[in-house]
């Protein structure tokens, strides 16, 4: 967290990582904003264990809008490297949902986000799936990733 801006110009160009100044600085903007949860909530872990399938977008939405570059899908693979369950709005998943008559709206639209949400709840209930594994099962069975038989 207090890592000195001199340090963080140096890991930018640092051929190992990304060498996207903007993007290394995120690291610390965003260490910062799980502290600050962490002190708000208790811990970071409990504040995002504490939505469950049907409001997971809500906490897609914080992270885009306390975290720094963590929208589009970039904070839903952030949450699934952490270990939580969630779906990713692959080109794939988005193509079914959109054929489907599901969404119909810009993908990072609360309207858009909220039918997305409620579709793969109703799934894991019925199916008794996790949400990543219904996601996988829609992005492989569907578009440019379906098996051609």
């Amino acid at each position: 967290l207090l890592m000195p801006d001199e340090m963080l110009e140096q890991k930018a160009s640092d051929p190992s990582i990304v060498r996207n100044y903007k993007k290394v600085m995120t690291v610390r903007e965003n260490a910062l904003m799980i502290k600050d949860v962490a002190r708000e909530h208790g811990s970071f872990g409990q504040f995002v264990s504490s939505f469950s399938a049907e409001n997971i977008t809500d906490l897609w939405l914080f992270l885009k809008q306390r975290g720094a570059r963590l929208g589009g899908n970039t904070g839903p693979y952030m949450l699934r490297a952490m270990g939580v369950d969630t779906f990713i709005f692959s080109s794939d998943v988005e193509d079914y949902l959109r054929k489907q008559d599901i969404i119909d709206g810009g993908l990072t639209s609360k309207k858009t986000l909220t039918a997305a949400n409620a579709a793969f709840a109703q799934w894991q209930q019925e199916s008794g799936r996790s949400l990543q594994e219904l996601s996988l099962l829609v992005a492989f069975s569907w578009g440019s990733n379906q098996r051609r038989v």
